[in-house]
């Protein structure tokens, strides 16, 4: 059965890079009108001549006003990924407030703003909506060193479960996806060292990390109609990471 997102405008966050970017090139080619949104204003630039028909708009998610202002003017938007999120890894006994601050800020603070507008544009114009979250197998599984980014993804899941649950009833579907380490272009130089990956590895019963692709794949599918029976559920791409 072929996807279709013809007559759907959908948002994207964190889109200029990665997996956001290509989710961003498989929903136009799934039909979808596309609403780029990151910060770096040459990146979405460059993702626009690769893919002429999208809207781009740069902003920073973290700057709750600005981020209000921004979204009061992009008009209708059926279908979201909530895709932007940043990582401060080391130490708990090294983390300052500021590293705090910036992670939570970015990967649940502007997921809760965005998500909230877009939530009051569907139930203002009673129209059902899909938005899929991109959460982390760091939500439900402690990570050496990734104290503060696993407590950001915790609240991503239980924020997922919340907005489920209140909008439901509206047509309103939400959901995560929860992948293991990505080969994105950061995926591969974080991971590339054997001794840095073989630990990680050898929690993954498939035995290798993930492709952009397959989280893709996992998000468009969540944002259709043939999931249609699915809210308030994680999906997680990792390989069967947190089945060990």
């Amino acid at each position: 059965m072929e996807i279709n997102f013809h007559g759907k405008r959908a948002l994207v966050t964190g889109a200029s890079q990665g997996i956001g970017r290509e989710l961003v090139k498989k929903l136009v080619l799934c039909g979808a009108k596309v609403i780029a949104v990151a910060r770096n204003q040459q990146l979405l630039e460059s993702l626009q001549k690769e893919v002429p028909s999208i809207e781009i708009i740069a902003a920073d998610l973290s700057n709750w006003k600005n981020t209000e202002e921004v979204l009061s003017k992009i008009g209708n938007v059926d279908l979201l990924v909530n895709n932007a999120g940043l990582a401060i890894l080391g130490p708990l006994t090294e983390v300052t407030e500021e590293d705090v601050d910036k992670v939570f800020a970015i990967n649940i603070k502007s997921m809760i703003n965005v998500t909230k507008q877009v939530i009051k544009n569907l139930l203002a114009r009673k129209a059902p909506g899909s938005i899929v979250n991109i959460s982390s197998q760091a939500s439900v599984a402690g990570l050496a060193n990734h104290s503060v980014y696993c407590a950001s993804k915790g609240a991503v899941d239980a924020f997922t479960r919340s907005i489920a649950l209140d909008y439901g009833r509206h047509g309103i579907r939400v959901n995560n996806v929860n992948p293991t380490v990505i080969m994105t272009d950061m995926g591969r130089l974080g991971w590339s060292d054997p001794k840095v990956a073989a630990p990680m590895l050898d929690r993954i019963p498939l035995g290798r990390f993930g492709e952009v692709d397959e989280v893709v794949n996992s998000v468009i599918f969540l944002l259709s109609d043939m999931s249609s029976m699915t809210t308030g559920s994680n999906v997680y791409v990792d390989g069967g990471y947190i089945a060990v």
